[in-house]
C-alpha cells in the first residue's frame, strides 16, 4: 500500500449530513395557543416553498401530510382570530439563519 493511499484528498469536501436540529420540525405554528408553536425555532426564521414557489404568508405547516394554513383575506372567527385555509400540496421548509445552502426539510 502507498502512501498517497491512506491520505486524504484534498481538493474536495463531501457535504456534511444535515442534522436534527438543522431541519425544522414536521409541523409549526406561529399562533401561541397552538400545540405547534415553538418560539425559538420561529426566532431562528423558517422559510416555506409551497407547490414550488416560497410563500411569506403561511400561518401552520405541516410536511409529513402536505399543507400548509394561510389566512383567508382580513376575516375574522367568532373569537377575533384571523380565519383560516387549509390548503393541500407538497411543502418544503428550512431555516433562513442556515444561509443560502441551508438543509430542506420534505416529505418523503
Amino acid at each position: 500500500m502507498s502512501e498517497d493511499e491512506n491520505t486524504p484528498e484534498t481538493g474536495s469536501q463531501p457535504a456534511t449530513p444535515a442534522t436534527a436540529a438543522d431541519l425544522p420540525p414536521d409541523r409549526l405554528a406561529i399562533n401561541p395557543r397552538s400545540a405547534f408553536f415553538d418560539a425559538e425555532k420561529l426566532q431562528r426564521g423558517i422559510g416555506i416553498r409551497f407547490k414550488g414557489t416560497v410563500r411569506r404568508n403561511v400561518e401552520e405547516y405541516c410536511i409529513s401530510e402536505g399543507w400548509v394554513r394561510v389566512q383567508a383575506g382580513k376575516t375574522l372567527d367568532r373569537k377575533g382570530q384571523p380565519l383560516t385555509i387549509r390548503i393541500n400540496g407538497p411543502v418544503e421548509a428550512w431555516y433562513e439563519d442556515l444561509g443560502e445552502d441551508a438543509p430542506v426539510a420534505r416529505a418523503g
